[in-house]
């Protein structure tokens, strides 16, 4: 048996999404900018995806959402135009992290922090949480960002966002929040919180790699990422990518219609799993599964290292990752994810722990 374990990482297109896209590769294929009848065809089933997009957030029309490549360009645009446009003019000079962002929120901190930036990395509480007292602790008058995510992408640990956002206006300080690993399991309504730049990629809810978005609230604008035609009100210019546009609107839709049962059942999942391995002696996890998200199990075996457990698993077909640390074993459900496939993977988790702590007696 093959079981994909990984989908905080990425998730298979949901059929329904591949369907939504297929006409708009070799059929509708049209510039959606342009004035011809081939760019008619993809002009209003662009302006539908949008919608949904807006809808299924909750976002205002009044503010924007650009399309990207996915988080990762939107995680380094907001960084790099901060950069630009408040540090470089000297009004500011200090960005405020978490120390478990991604690492394309890390990567692009340290280029400016090798500018002369001051970066401060916040640390994680006891449950891999970061509290929105901490942020407002740290937060100095040179502050330009505060950017911390909506939930971890190894622990599954959710933040208070919507805490973190409040203390951010009542500072004056523009807050991103990096949402890709809570597009679809969480709800969320931008219209209620004061963020003011999320980020999310179409990939981790059941969408097409390579498509994701920035939000930005009115009034709290970047500079444009690439320019030339215009697209994306001027933000972002270049041909839009419409059956990838097309195919994450379906796919944000179809996640937040699944919400309040699909990811209610791989929760009920995700418990039962990780009951039956928390009764593996010397096993422990650490933030509270009723503060992570609801697919996401992190898991460590004391006196094993991940990687040995992760070579029993991949052996026996089971797809999981390591975290950073390389101490625990992340397992990662999705609404696809059967009964079937996690007593399977228990049981291959049983054995591989059994096997290697033998190893390690002897």
């Amino acid at each position: 048996m093959r079981v994909y374990l990984d989908n905080n990482s990425t998730t298979m297109v949901d059929p329904q999404v591949k369907e939504a896209m297929d006409p708009f590769i070799c059929e509708m294929y049209g510039d959606a900018h342009a004035l011809h009848g081939y760019a008619r065809e993809s002009k209003q089933p662009l302006q539908d995806a949008m919608e949904r997009i807006y809808a299924t957030l909750n976002a205002s029309h009044d503010d924007s959402i650009v399309i990207t490549s996915g988080a990762t360009e939107s995680n380094n645009w907001v960084l790099m135009s901060i950069y630009f446009e408040y540090i470089l003019t000297g009004q500011k000079n200090h960005i405020l992290l978490s120390e478990v962002e991604h690492p394309s929120i890390l990567a692009t901190a340290k280029f400016i922090e090798s500018k002369g930036v001051r970066v401060t990395y916040l640390p994680v509480n006891s449950e891999g949480i970061i509290e929105a007292h901490t942020v407002r602790d740290f937060i100095t008058p040179k502050t330009a960002l505060v950017s911390i995510m909506w939930a971890n992408h190894e622990s599954g640990a959710i933040f208070p966002i919507e805490d973190i956002a409040y203390v951010c206006e009542q500072k004056r300080v523009l807050f991103h929040t990096d949402a890709t690993q809570a597009i679809g399991k969480l709800p969320i309504s931008i219209k209620d919180t004061s963020i003011d730049f999320l980020s999310f990629s179409a990939h981790t809810f059941h969408g097409p790699k390579g498509v994701g978005g920035l939000y930005m609230r009115k009034d709290k604008e970047l500079s444009p990422l690439m320019r030339g035609g215009g697209e994306m009100d001027g933000y972002r210019s270049g041909t839009l990518n419409v059956p990838s546009i097309v195919g994450m609107g379906k796919a944000m839709e179809l996640a937040f219609d699944a919400m309040g049962f699909e990811m209610e059942d791989a929760r009920e999942l995700r418990d039962a799993f990780e009951e039956a391995l928390l009764e593996i002696p010397k096993s422990a996890v650490v933030t509270p599964k009723e503060k992570r998200t609801p697919n996401t199990l992190l898991i460590a075996f004391e006196g094993l290292h991940s990687e040995a457990i992760l070579w029993d698993l991949n052996q026996a077909g089971v797809a999981a990752k390591t975290n950073a640390e390389k101490s625990a074993i992340q397992f990662a459900l999705s609404r696809f994810t059967t009964e079937k496939e996690i007593e399977y993977t228990i049981e291959v988790v049983k054995k591989a722990v059994e096997r290697l702590r033998g190893v390690s007696g002897l």
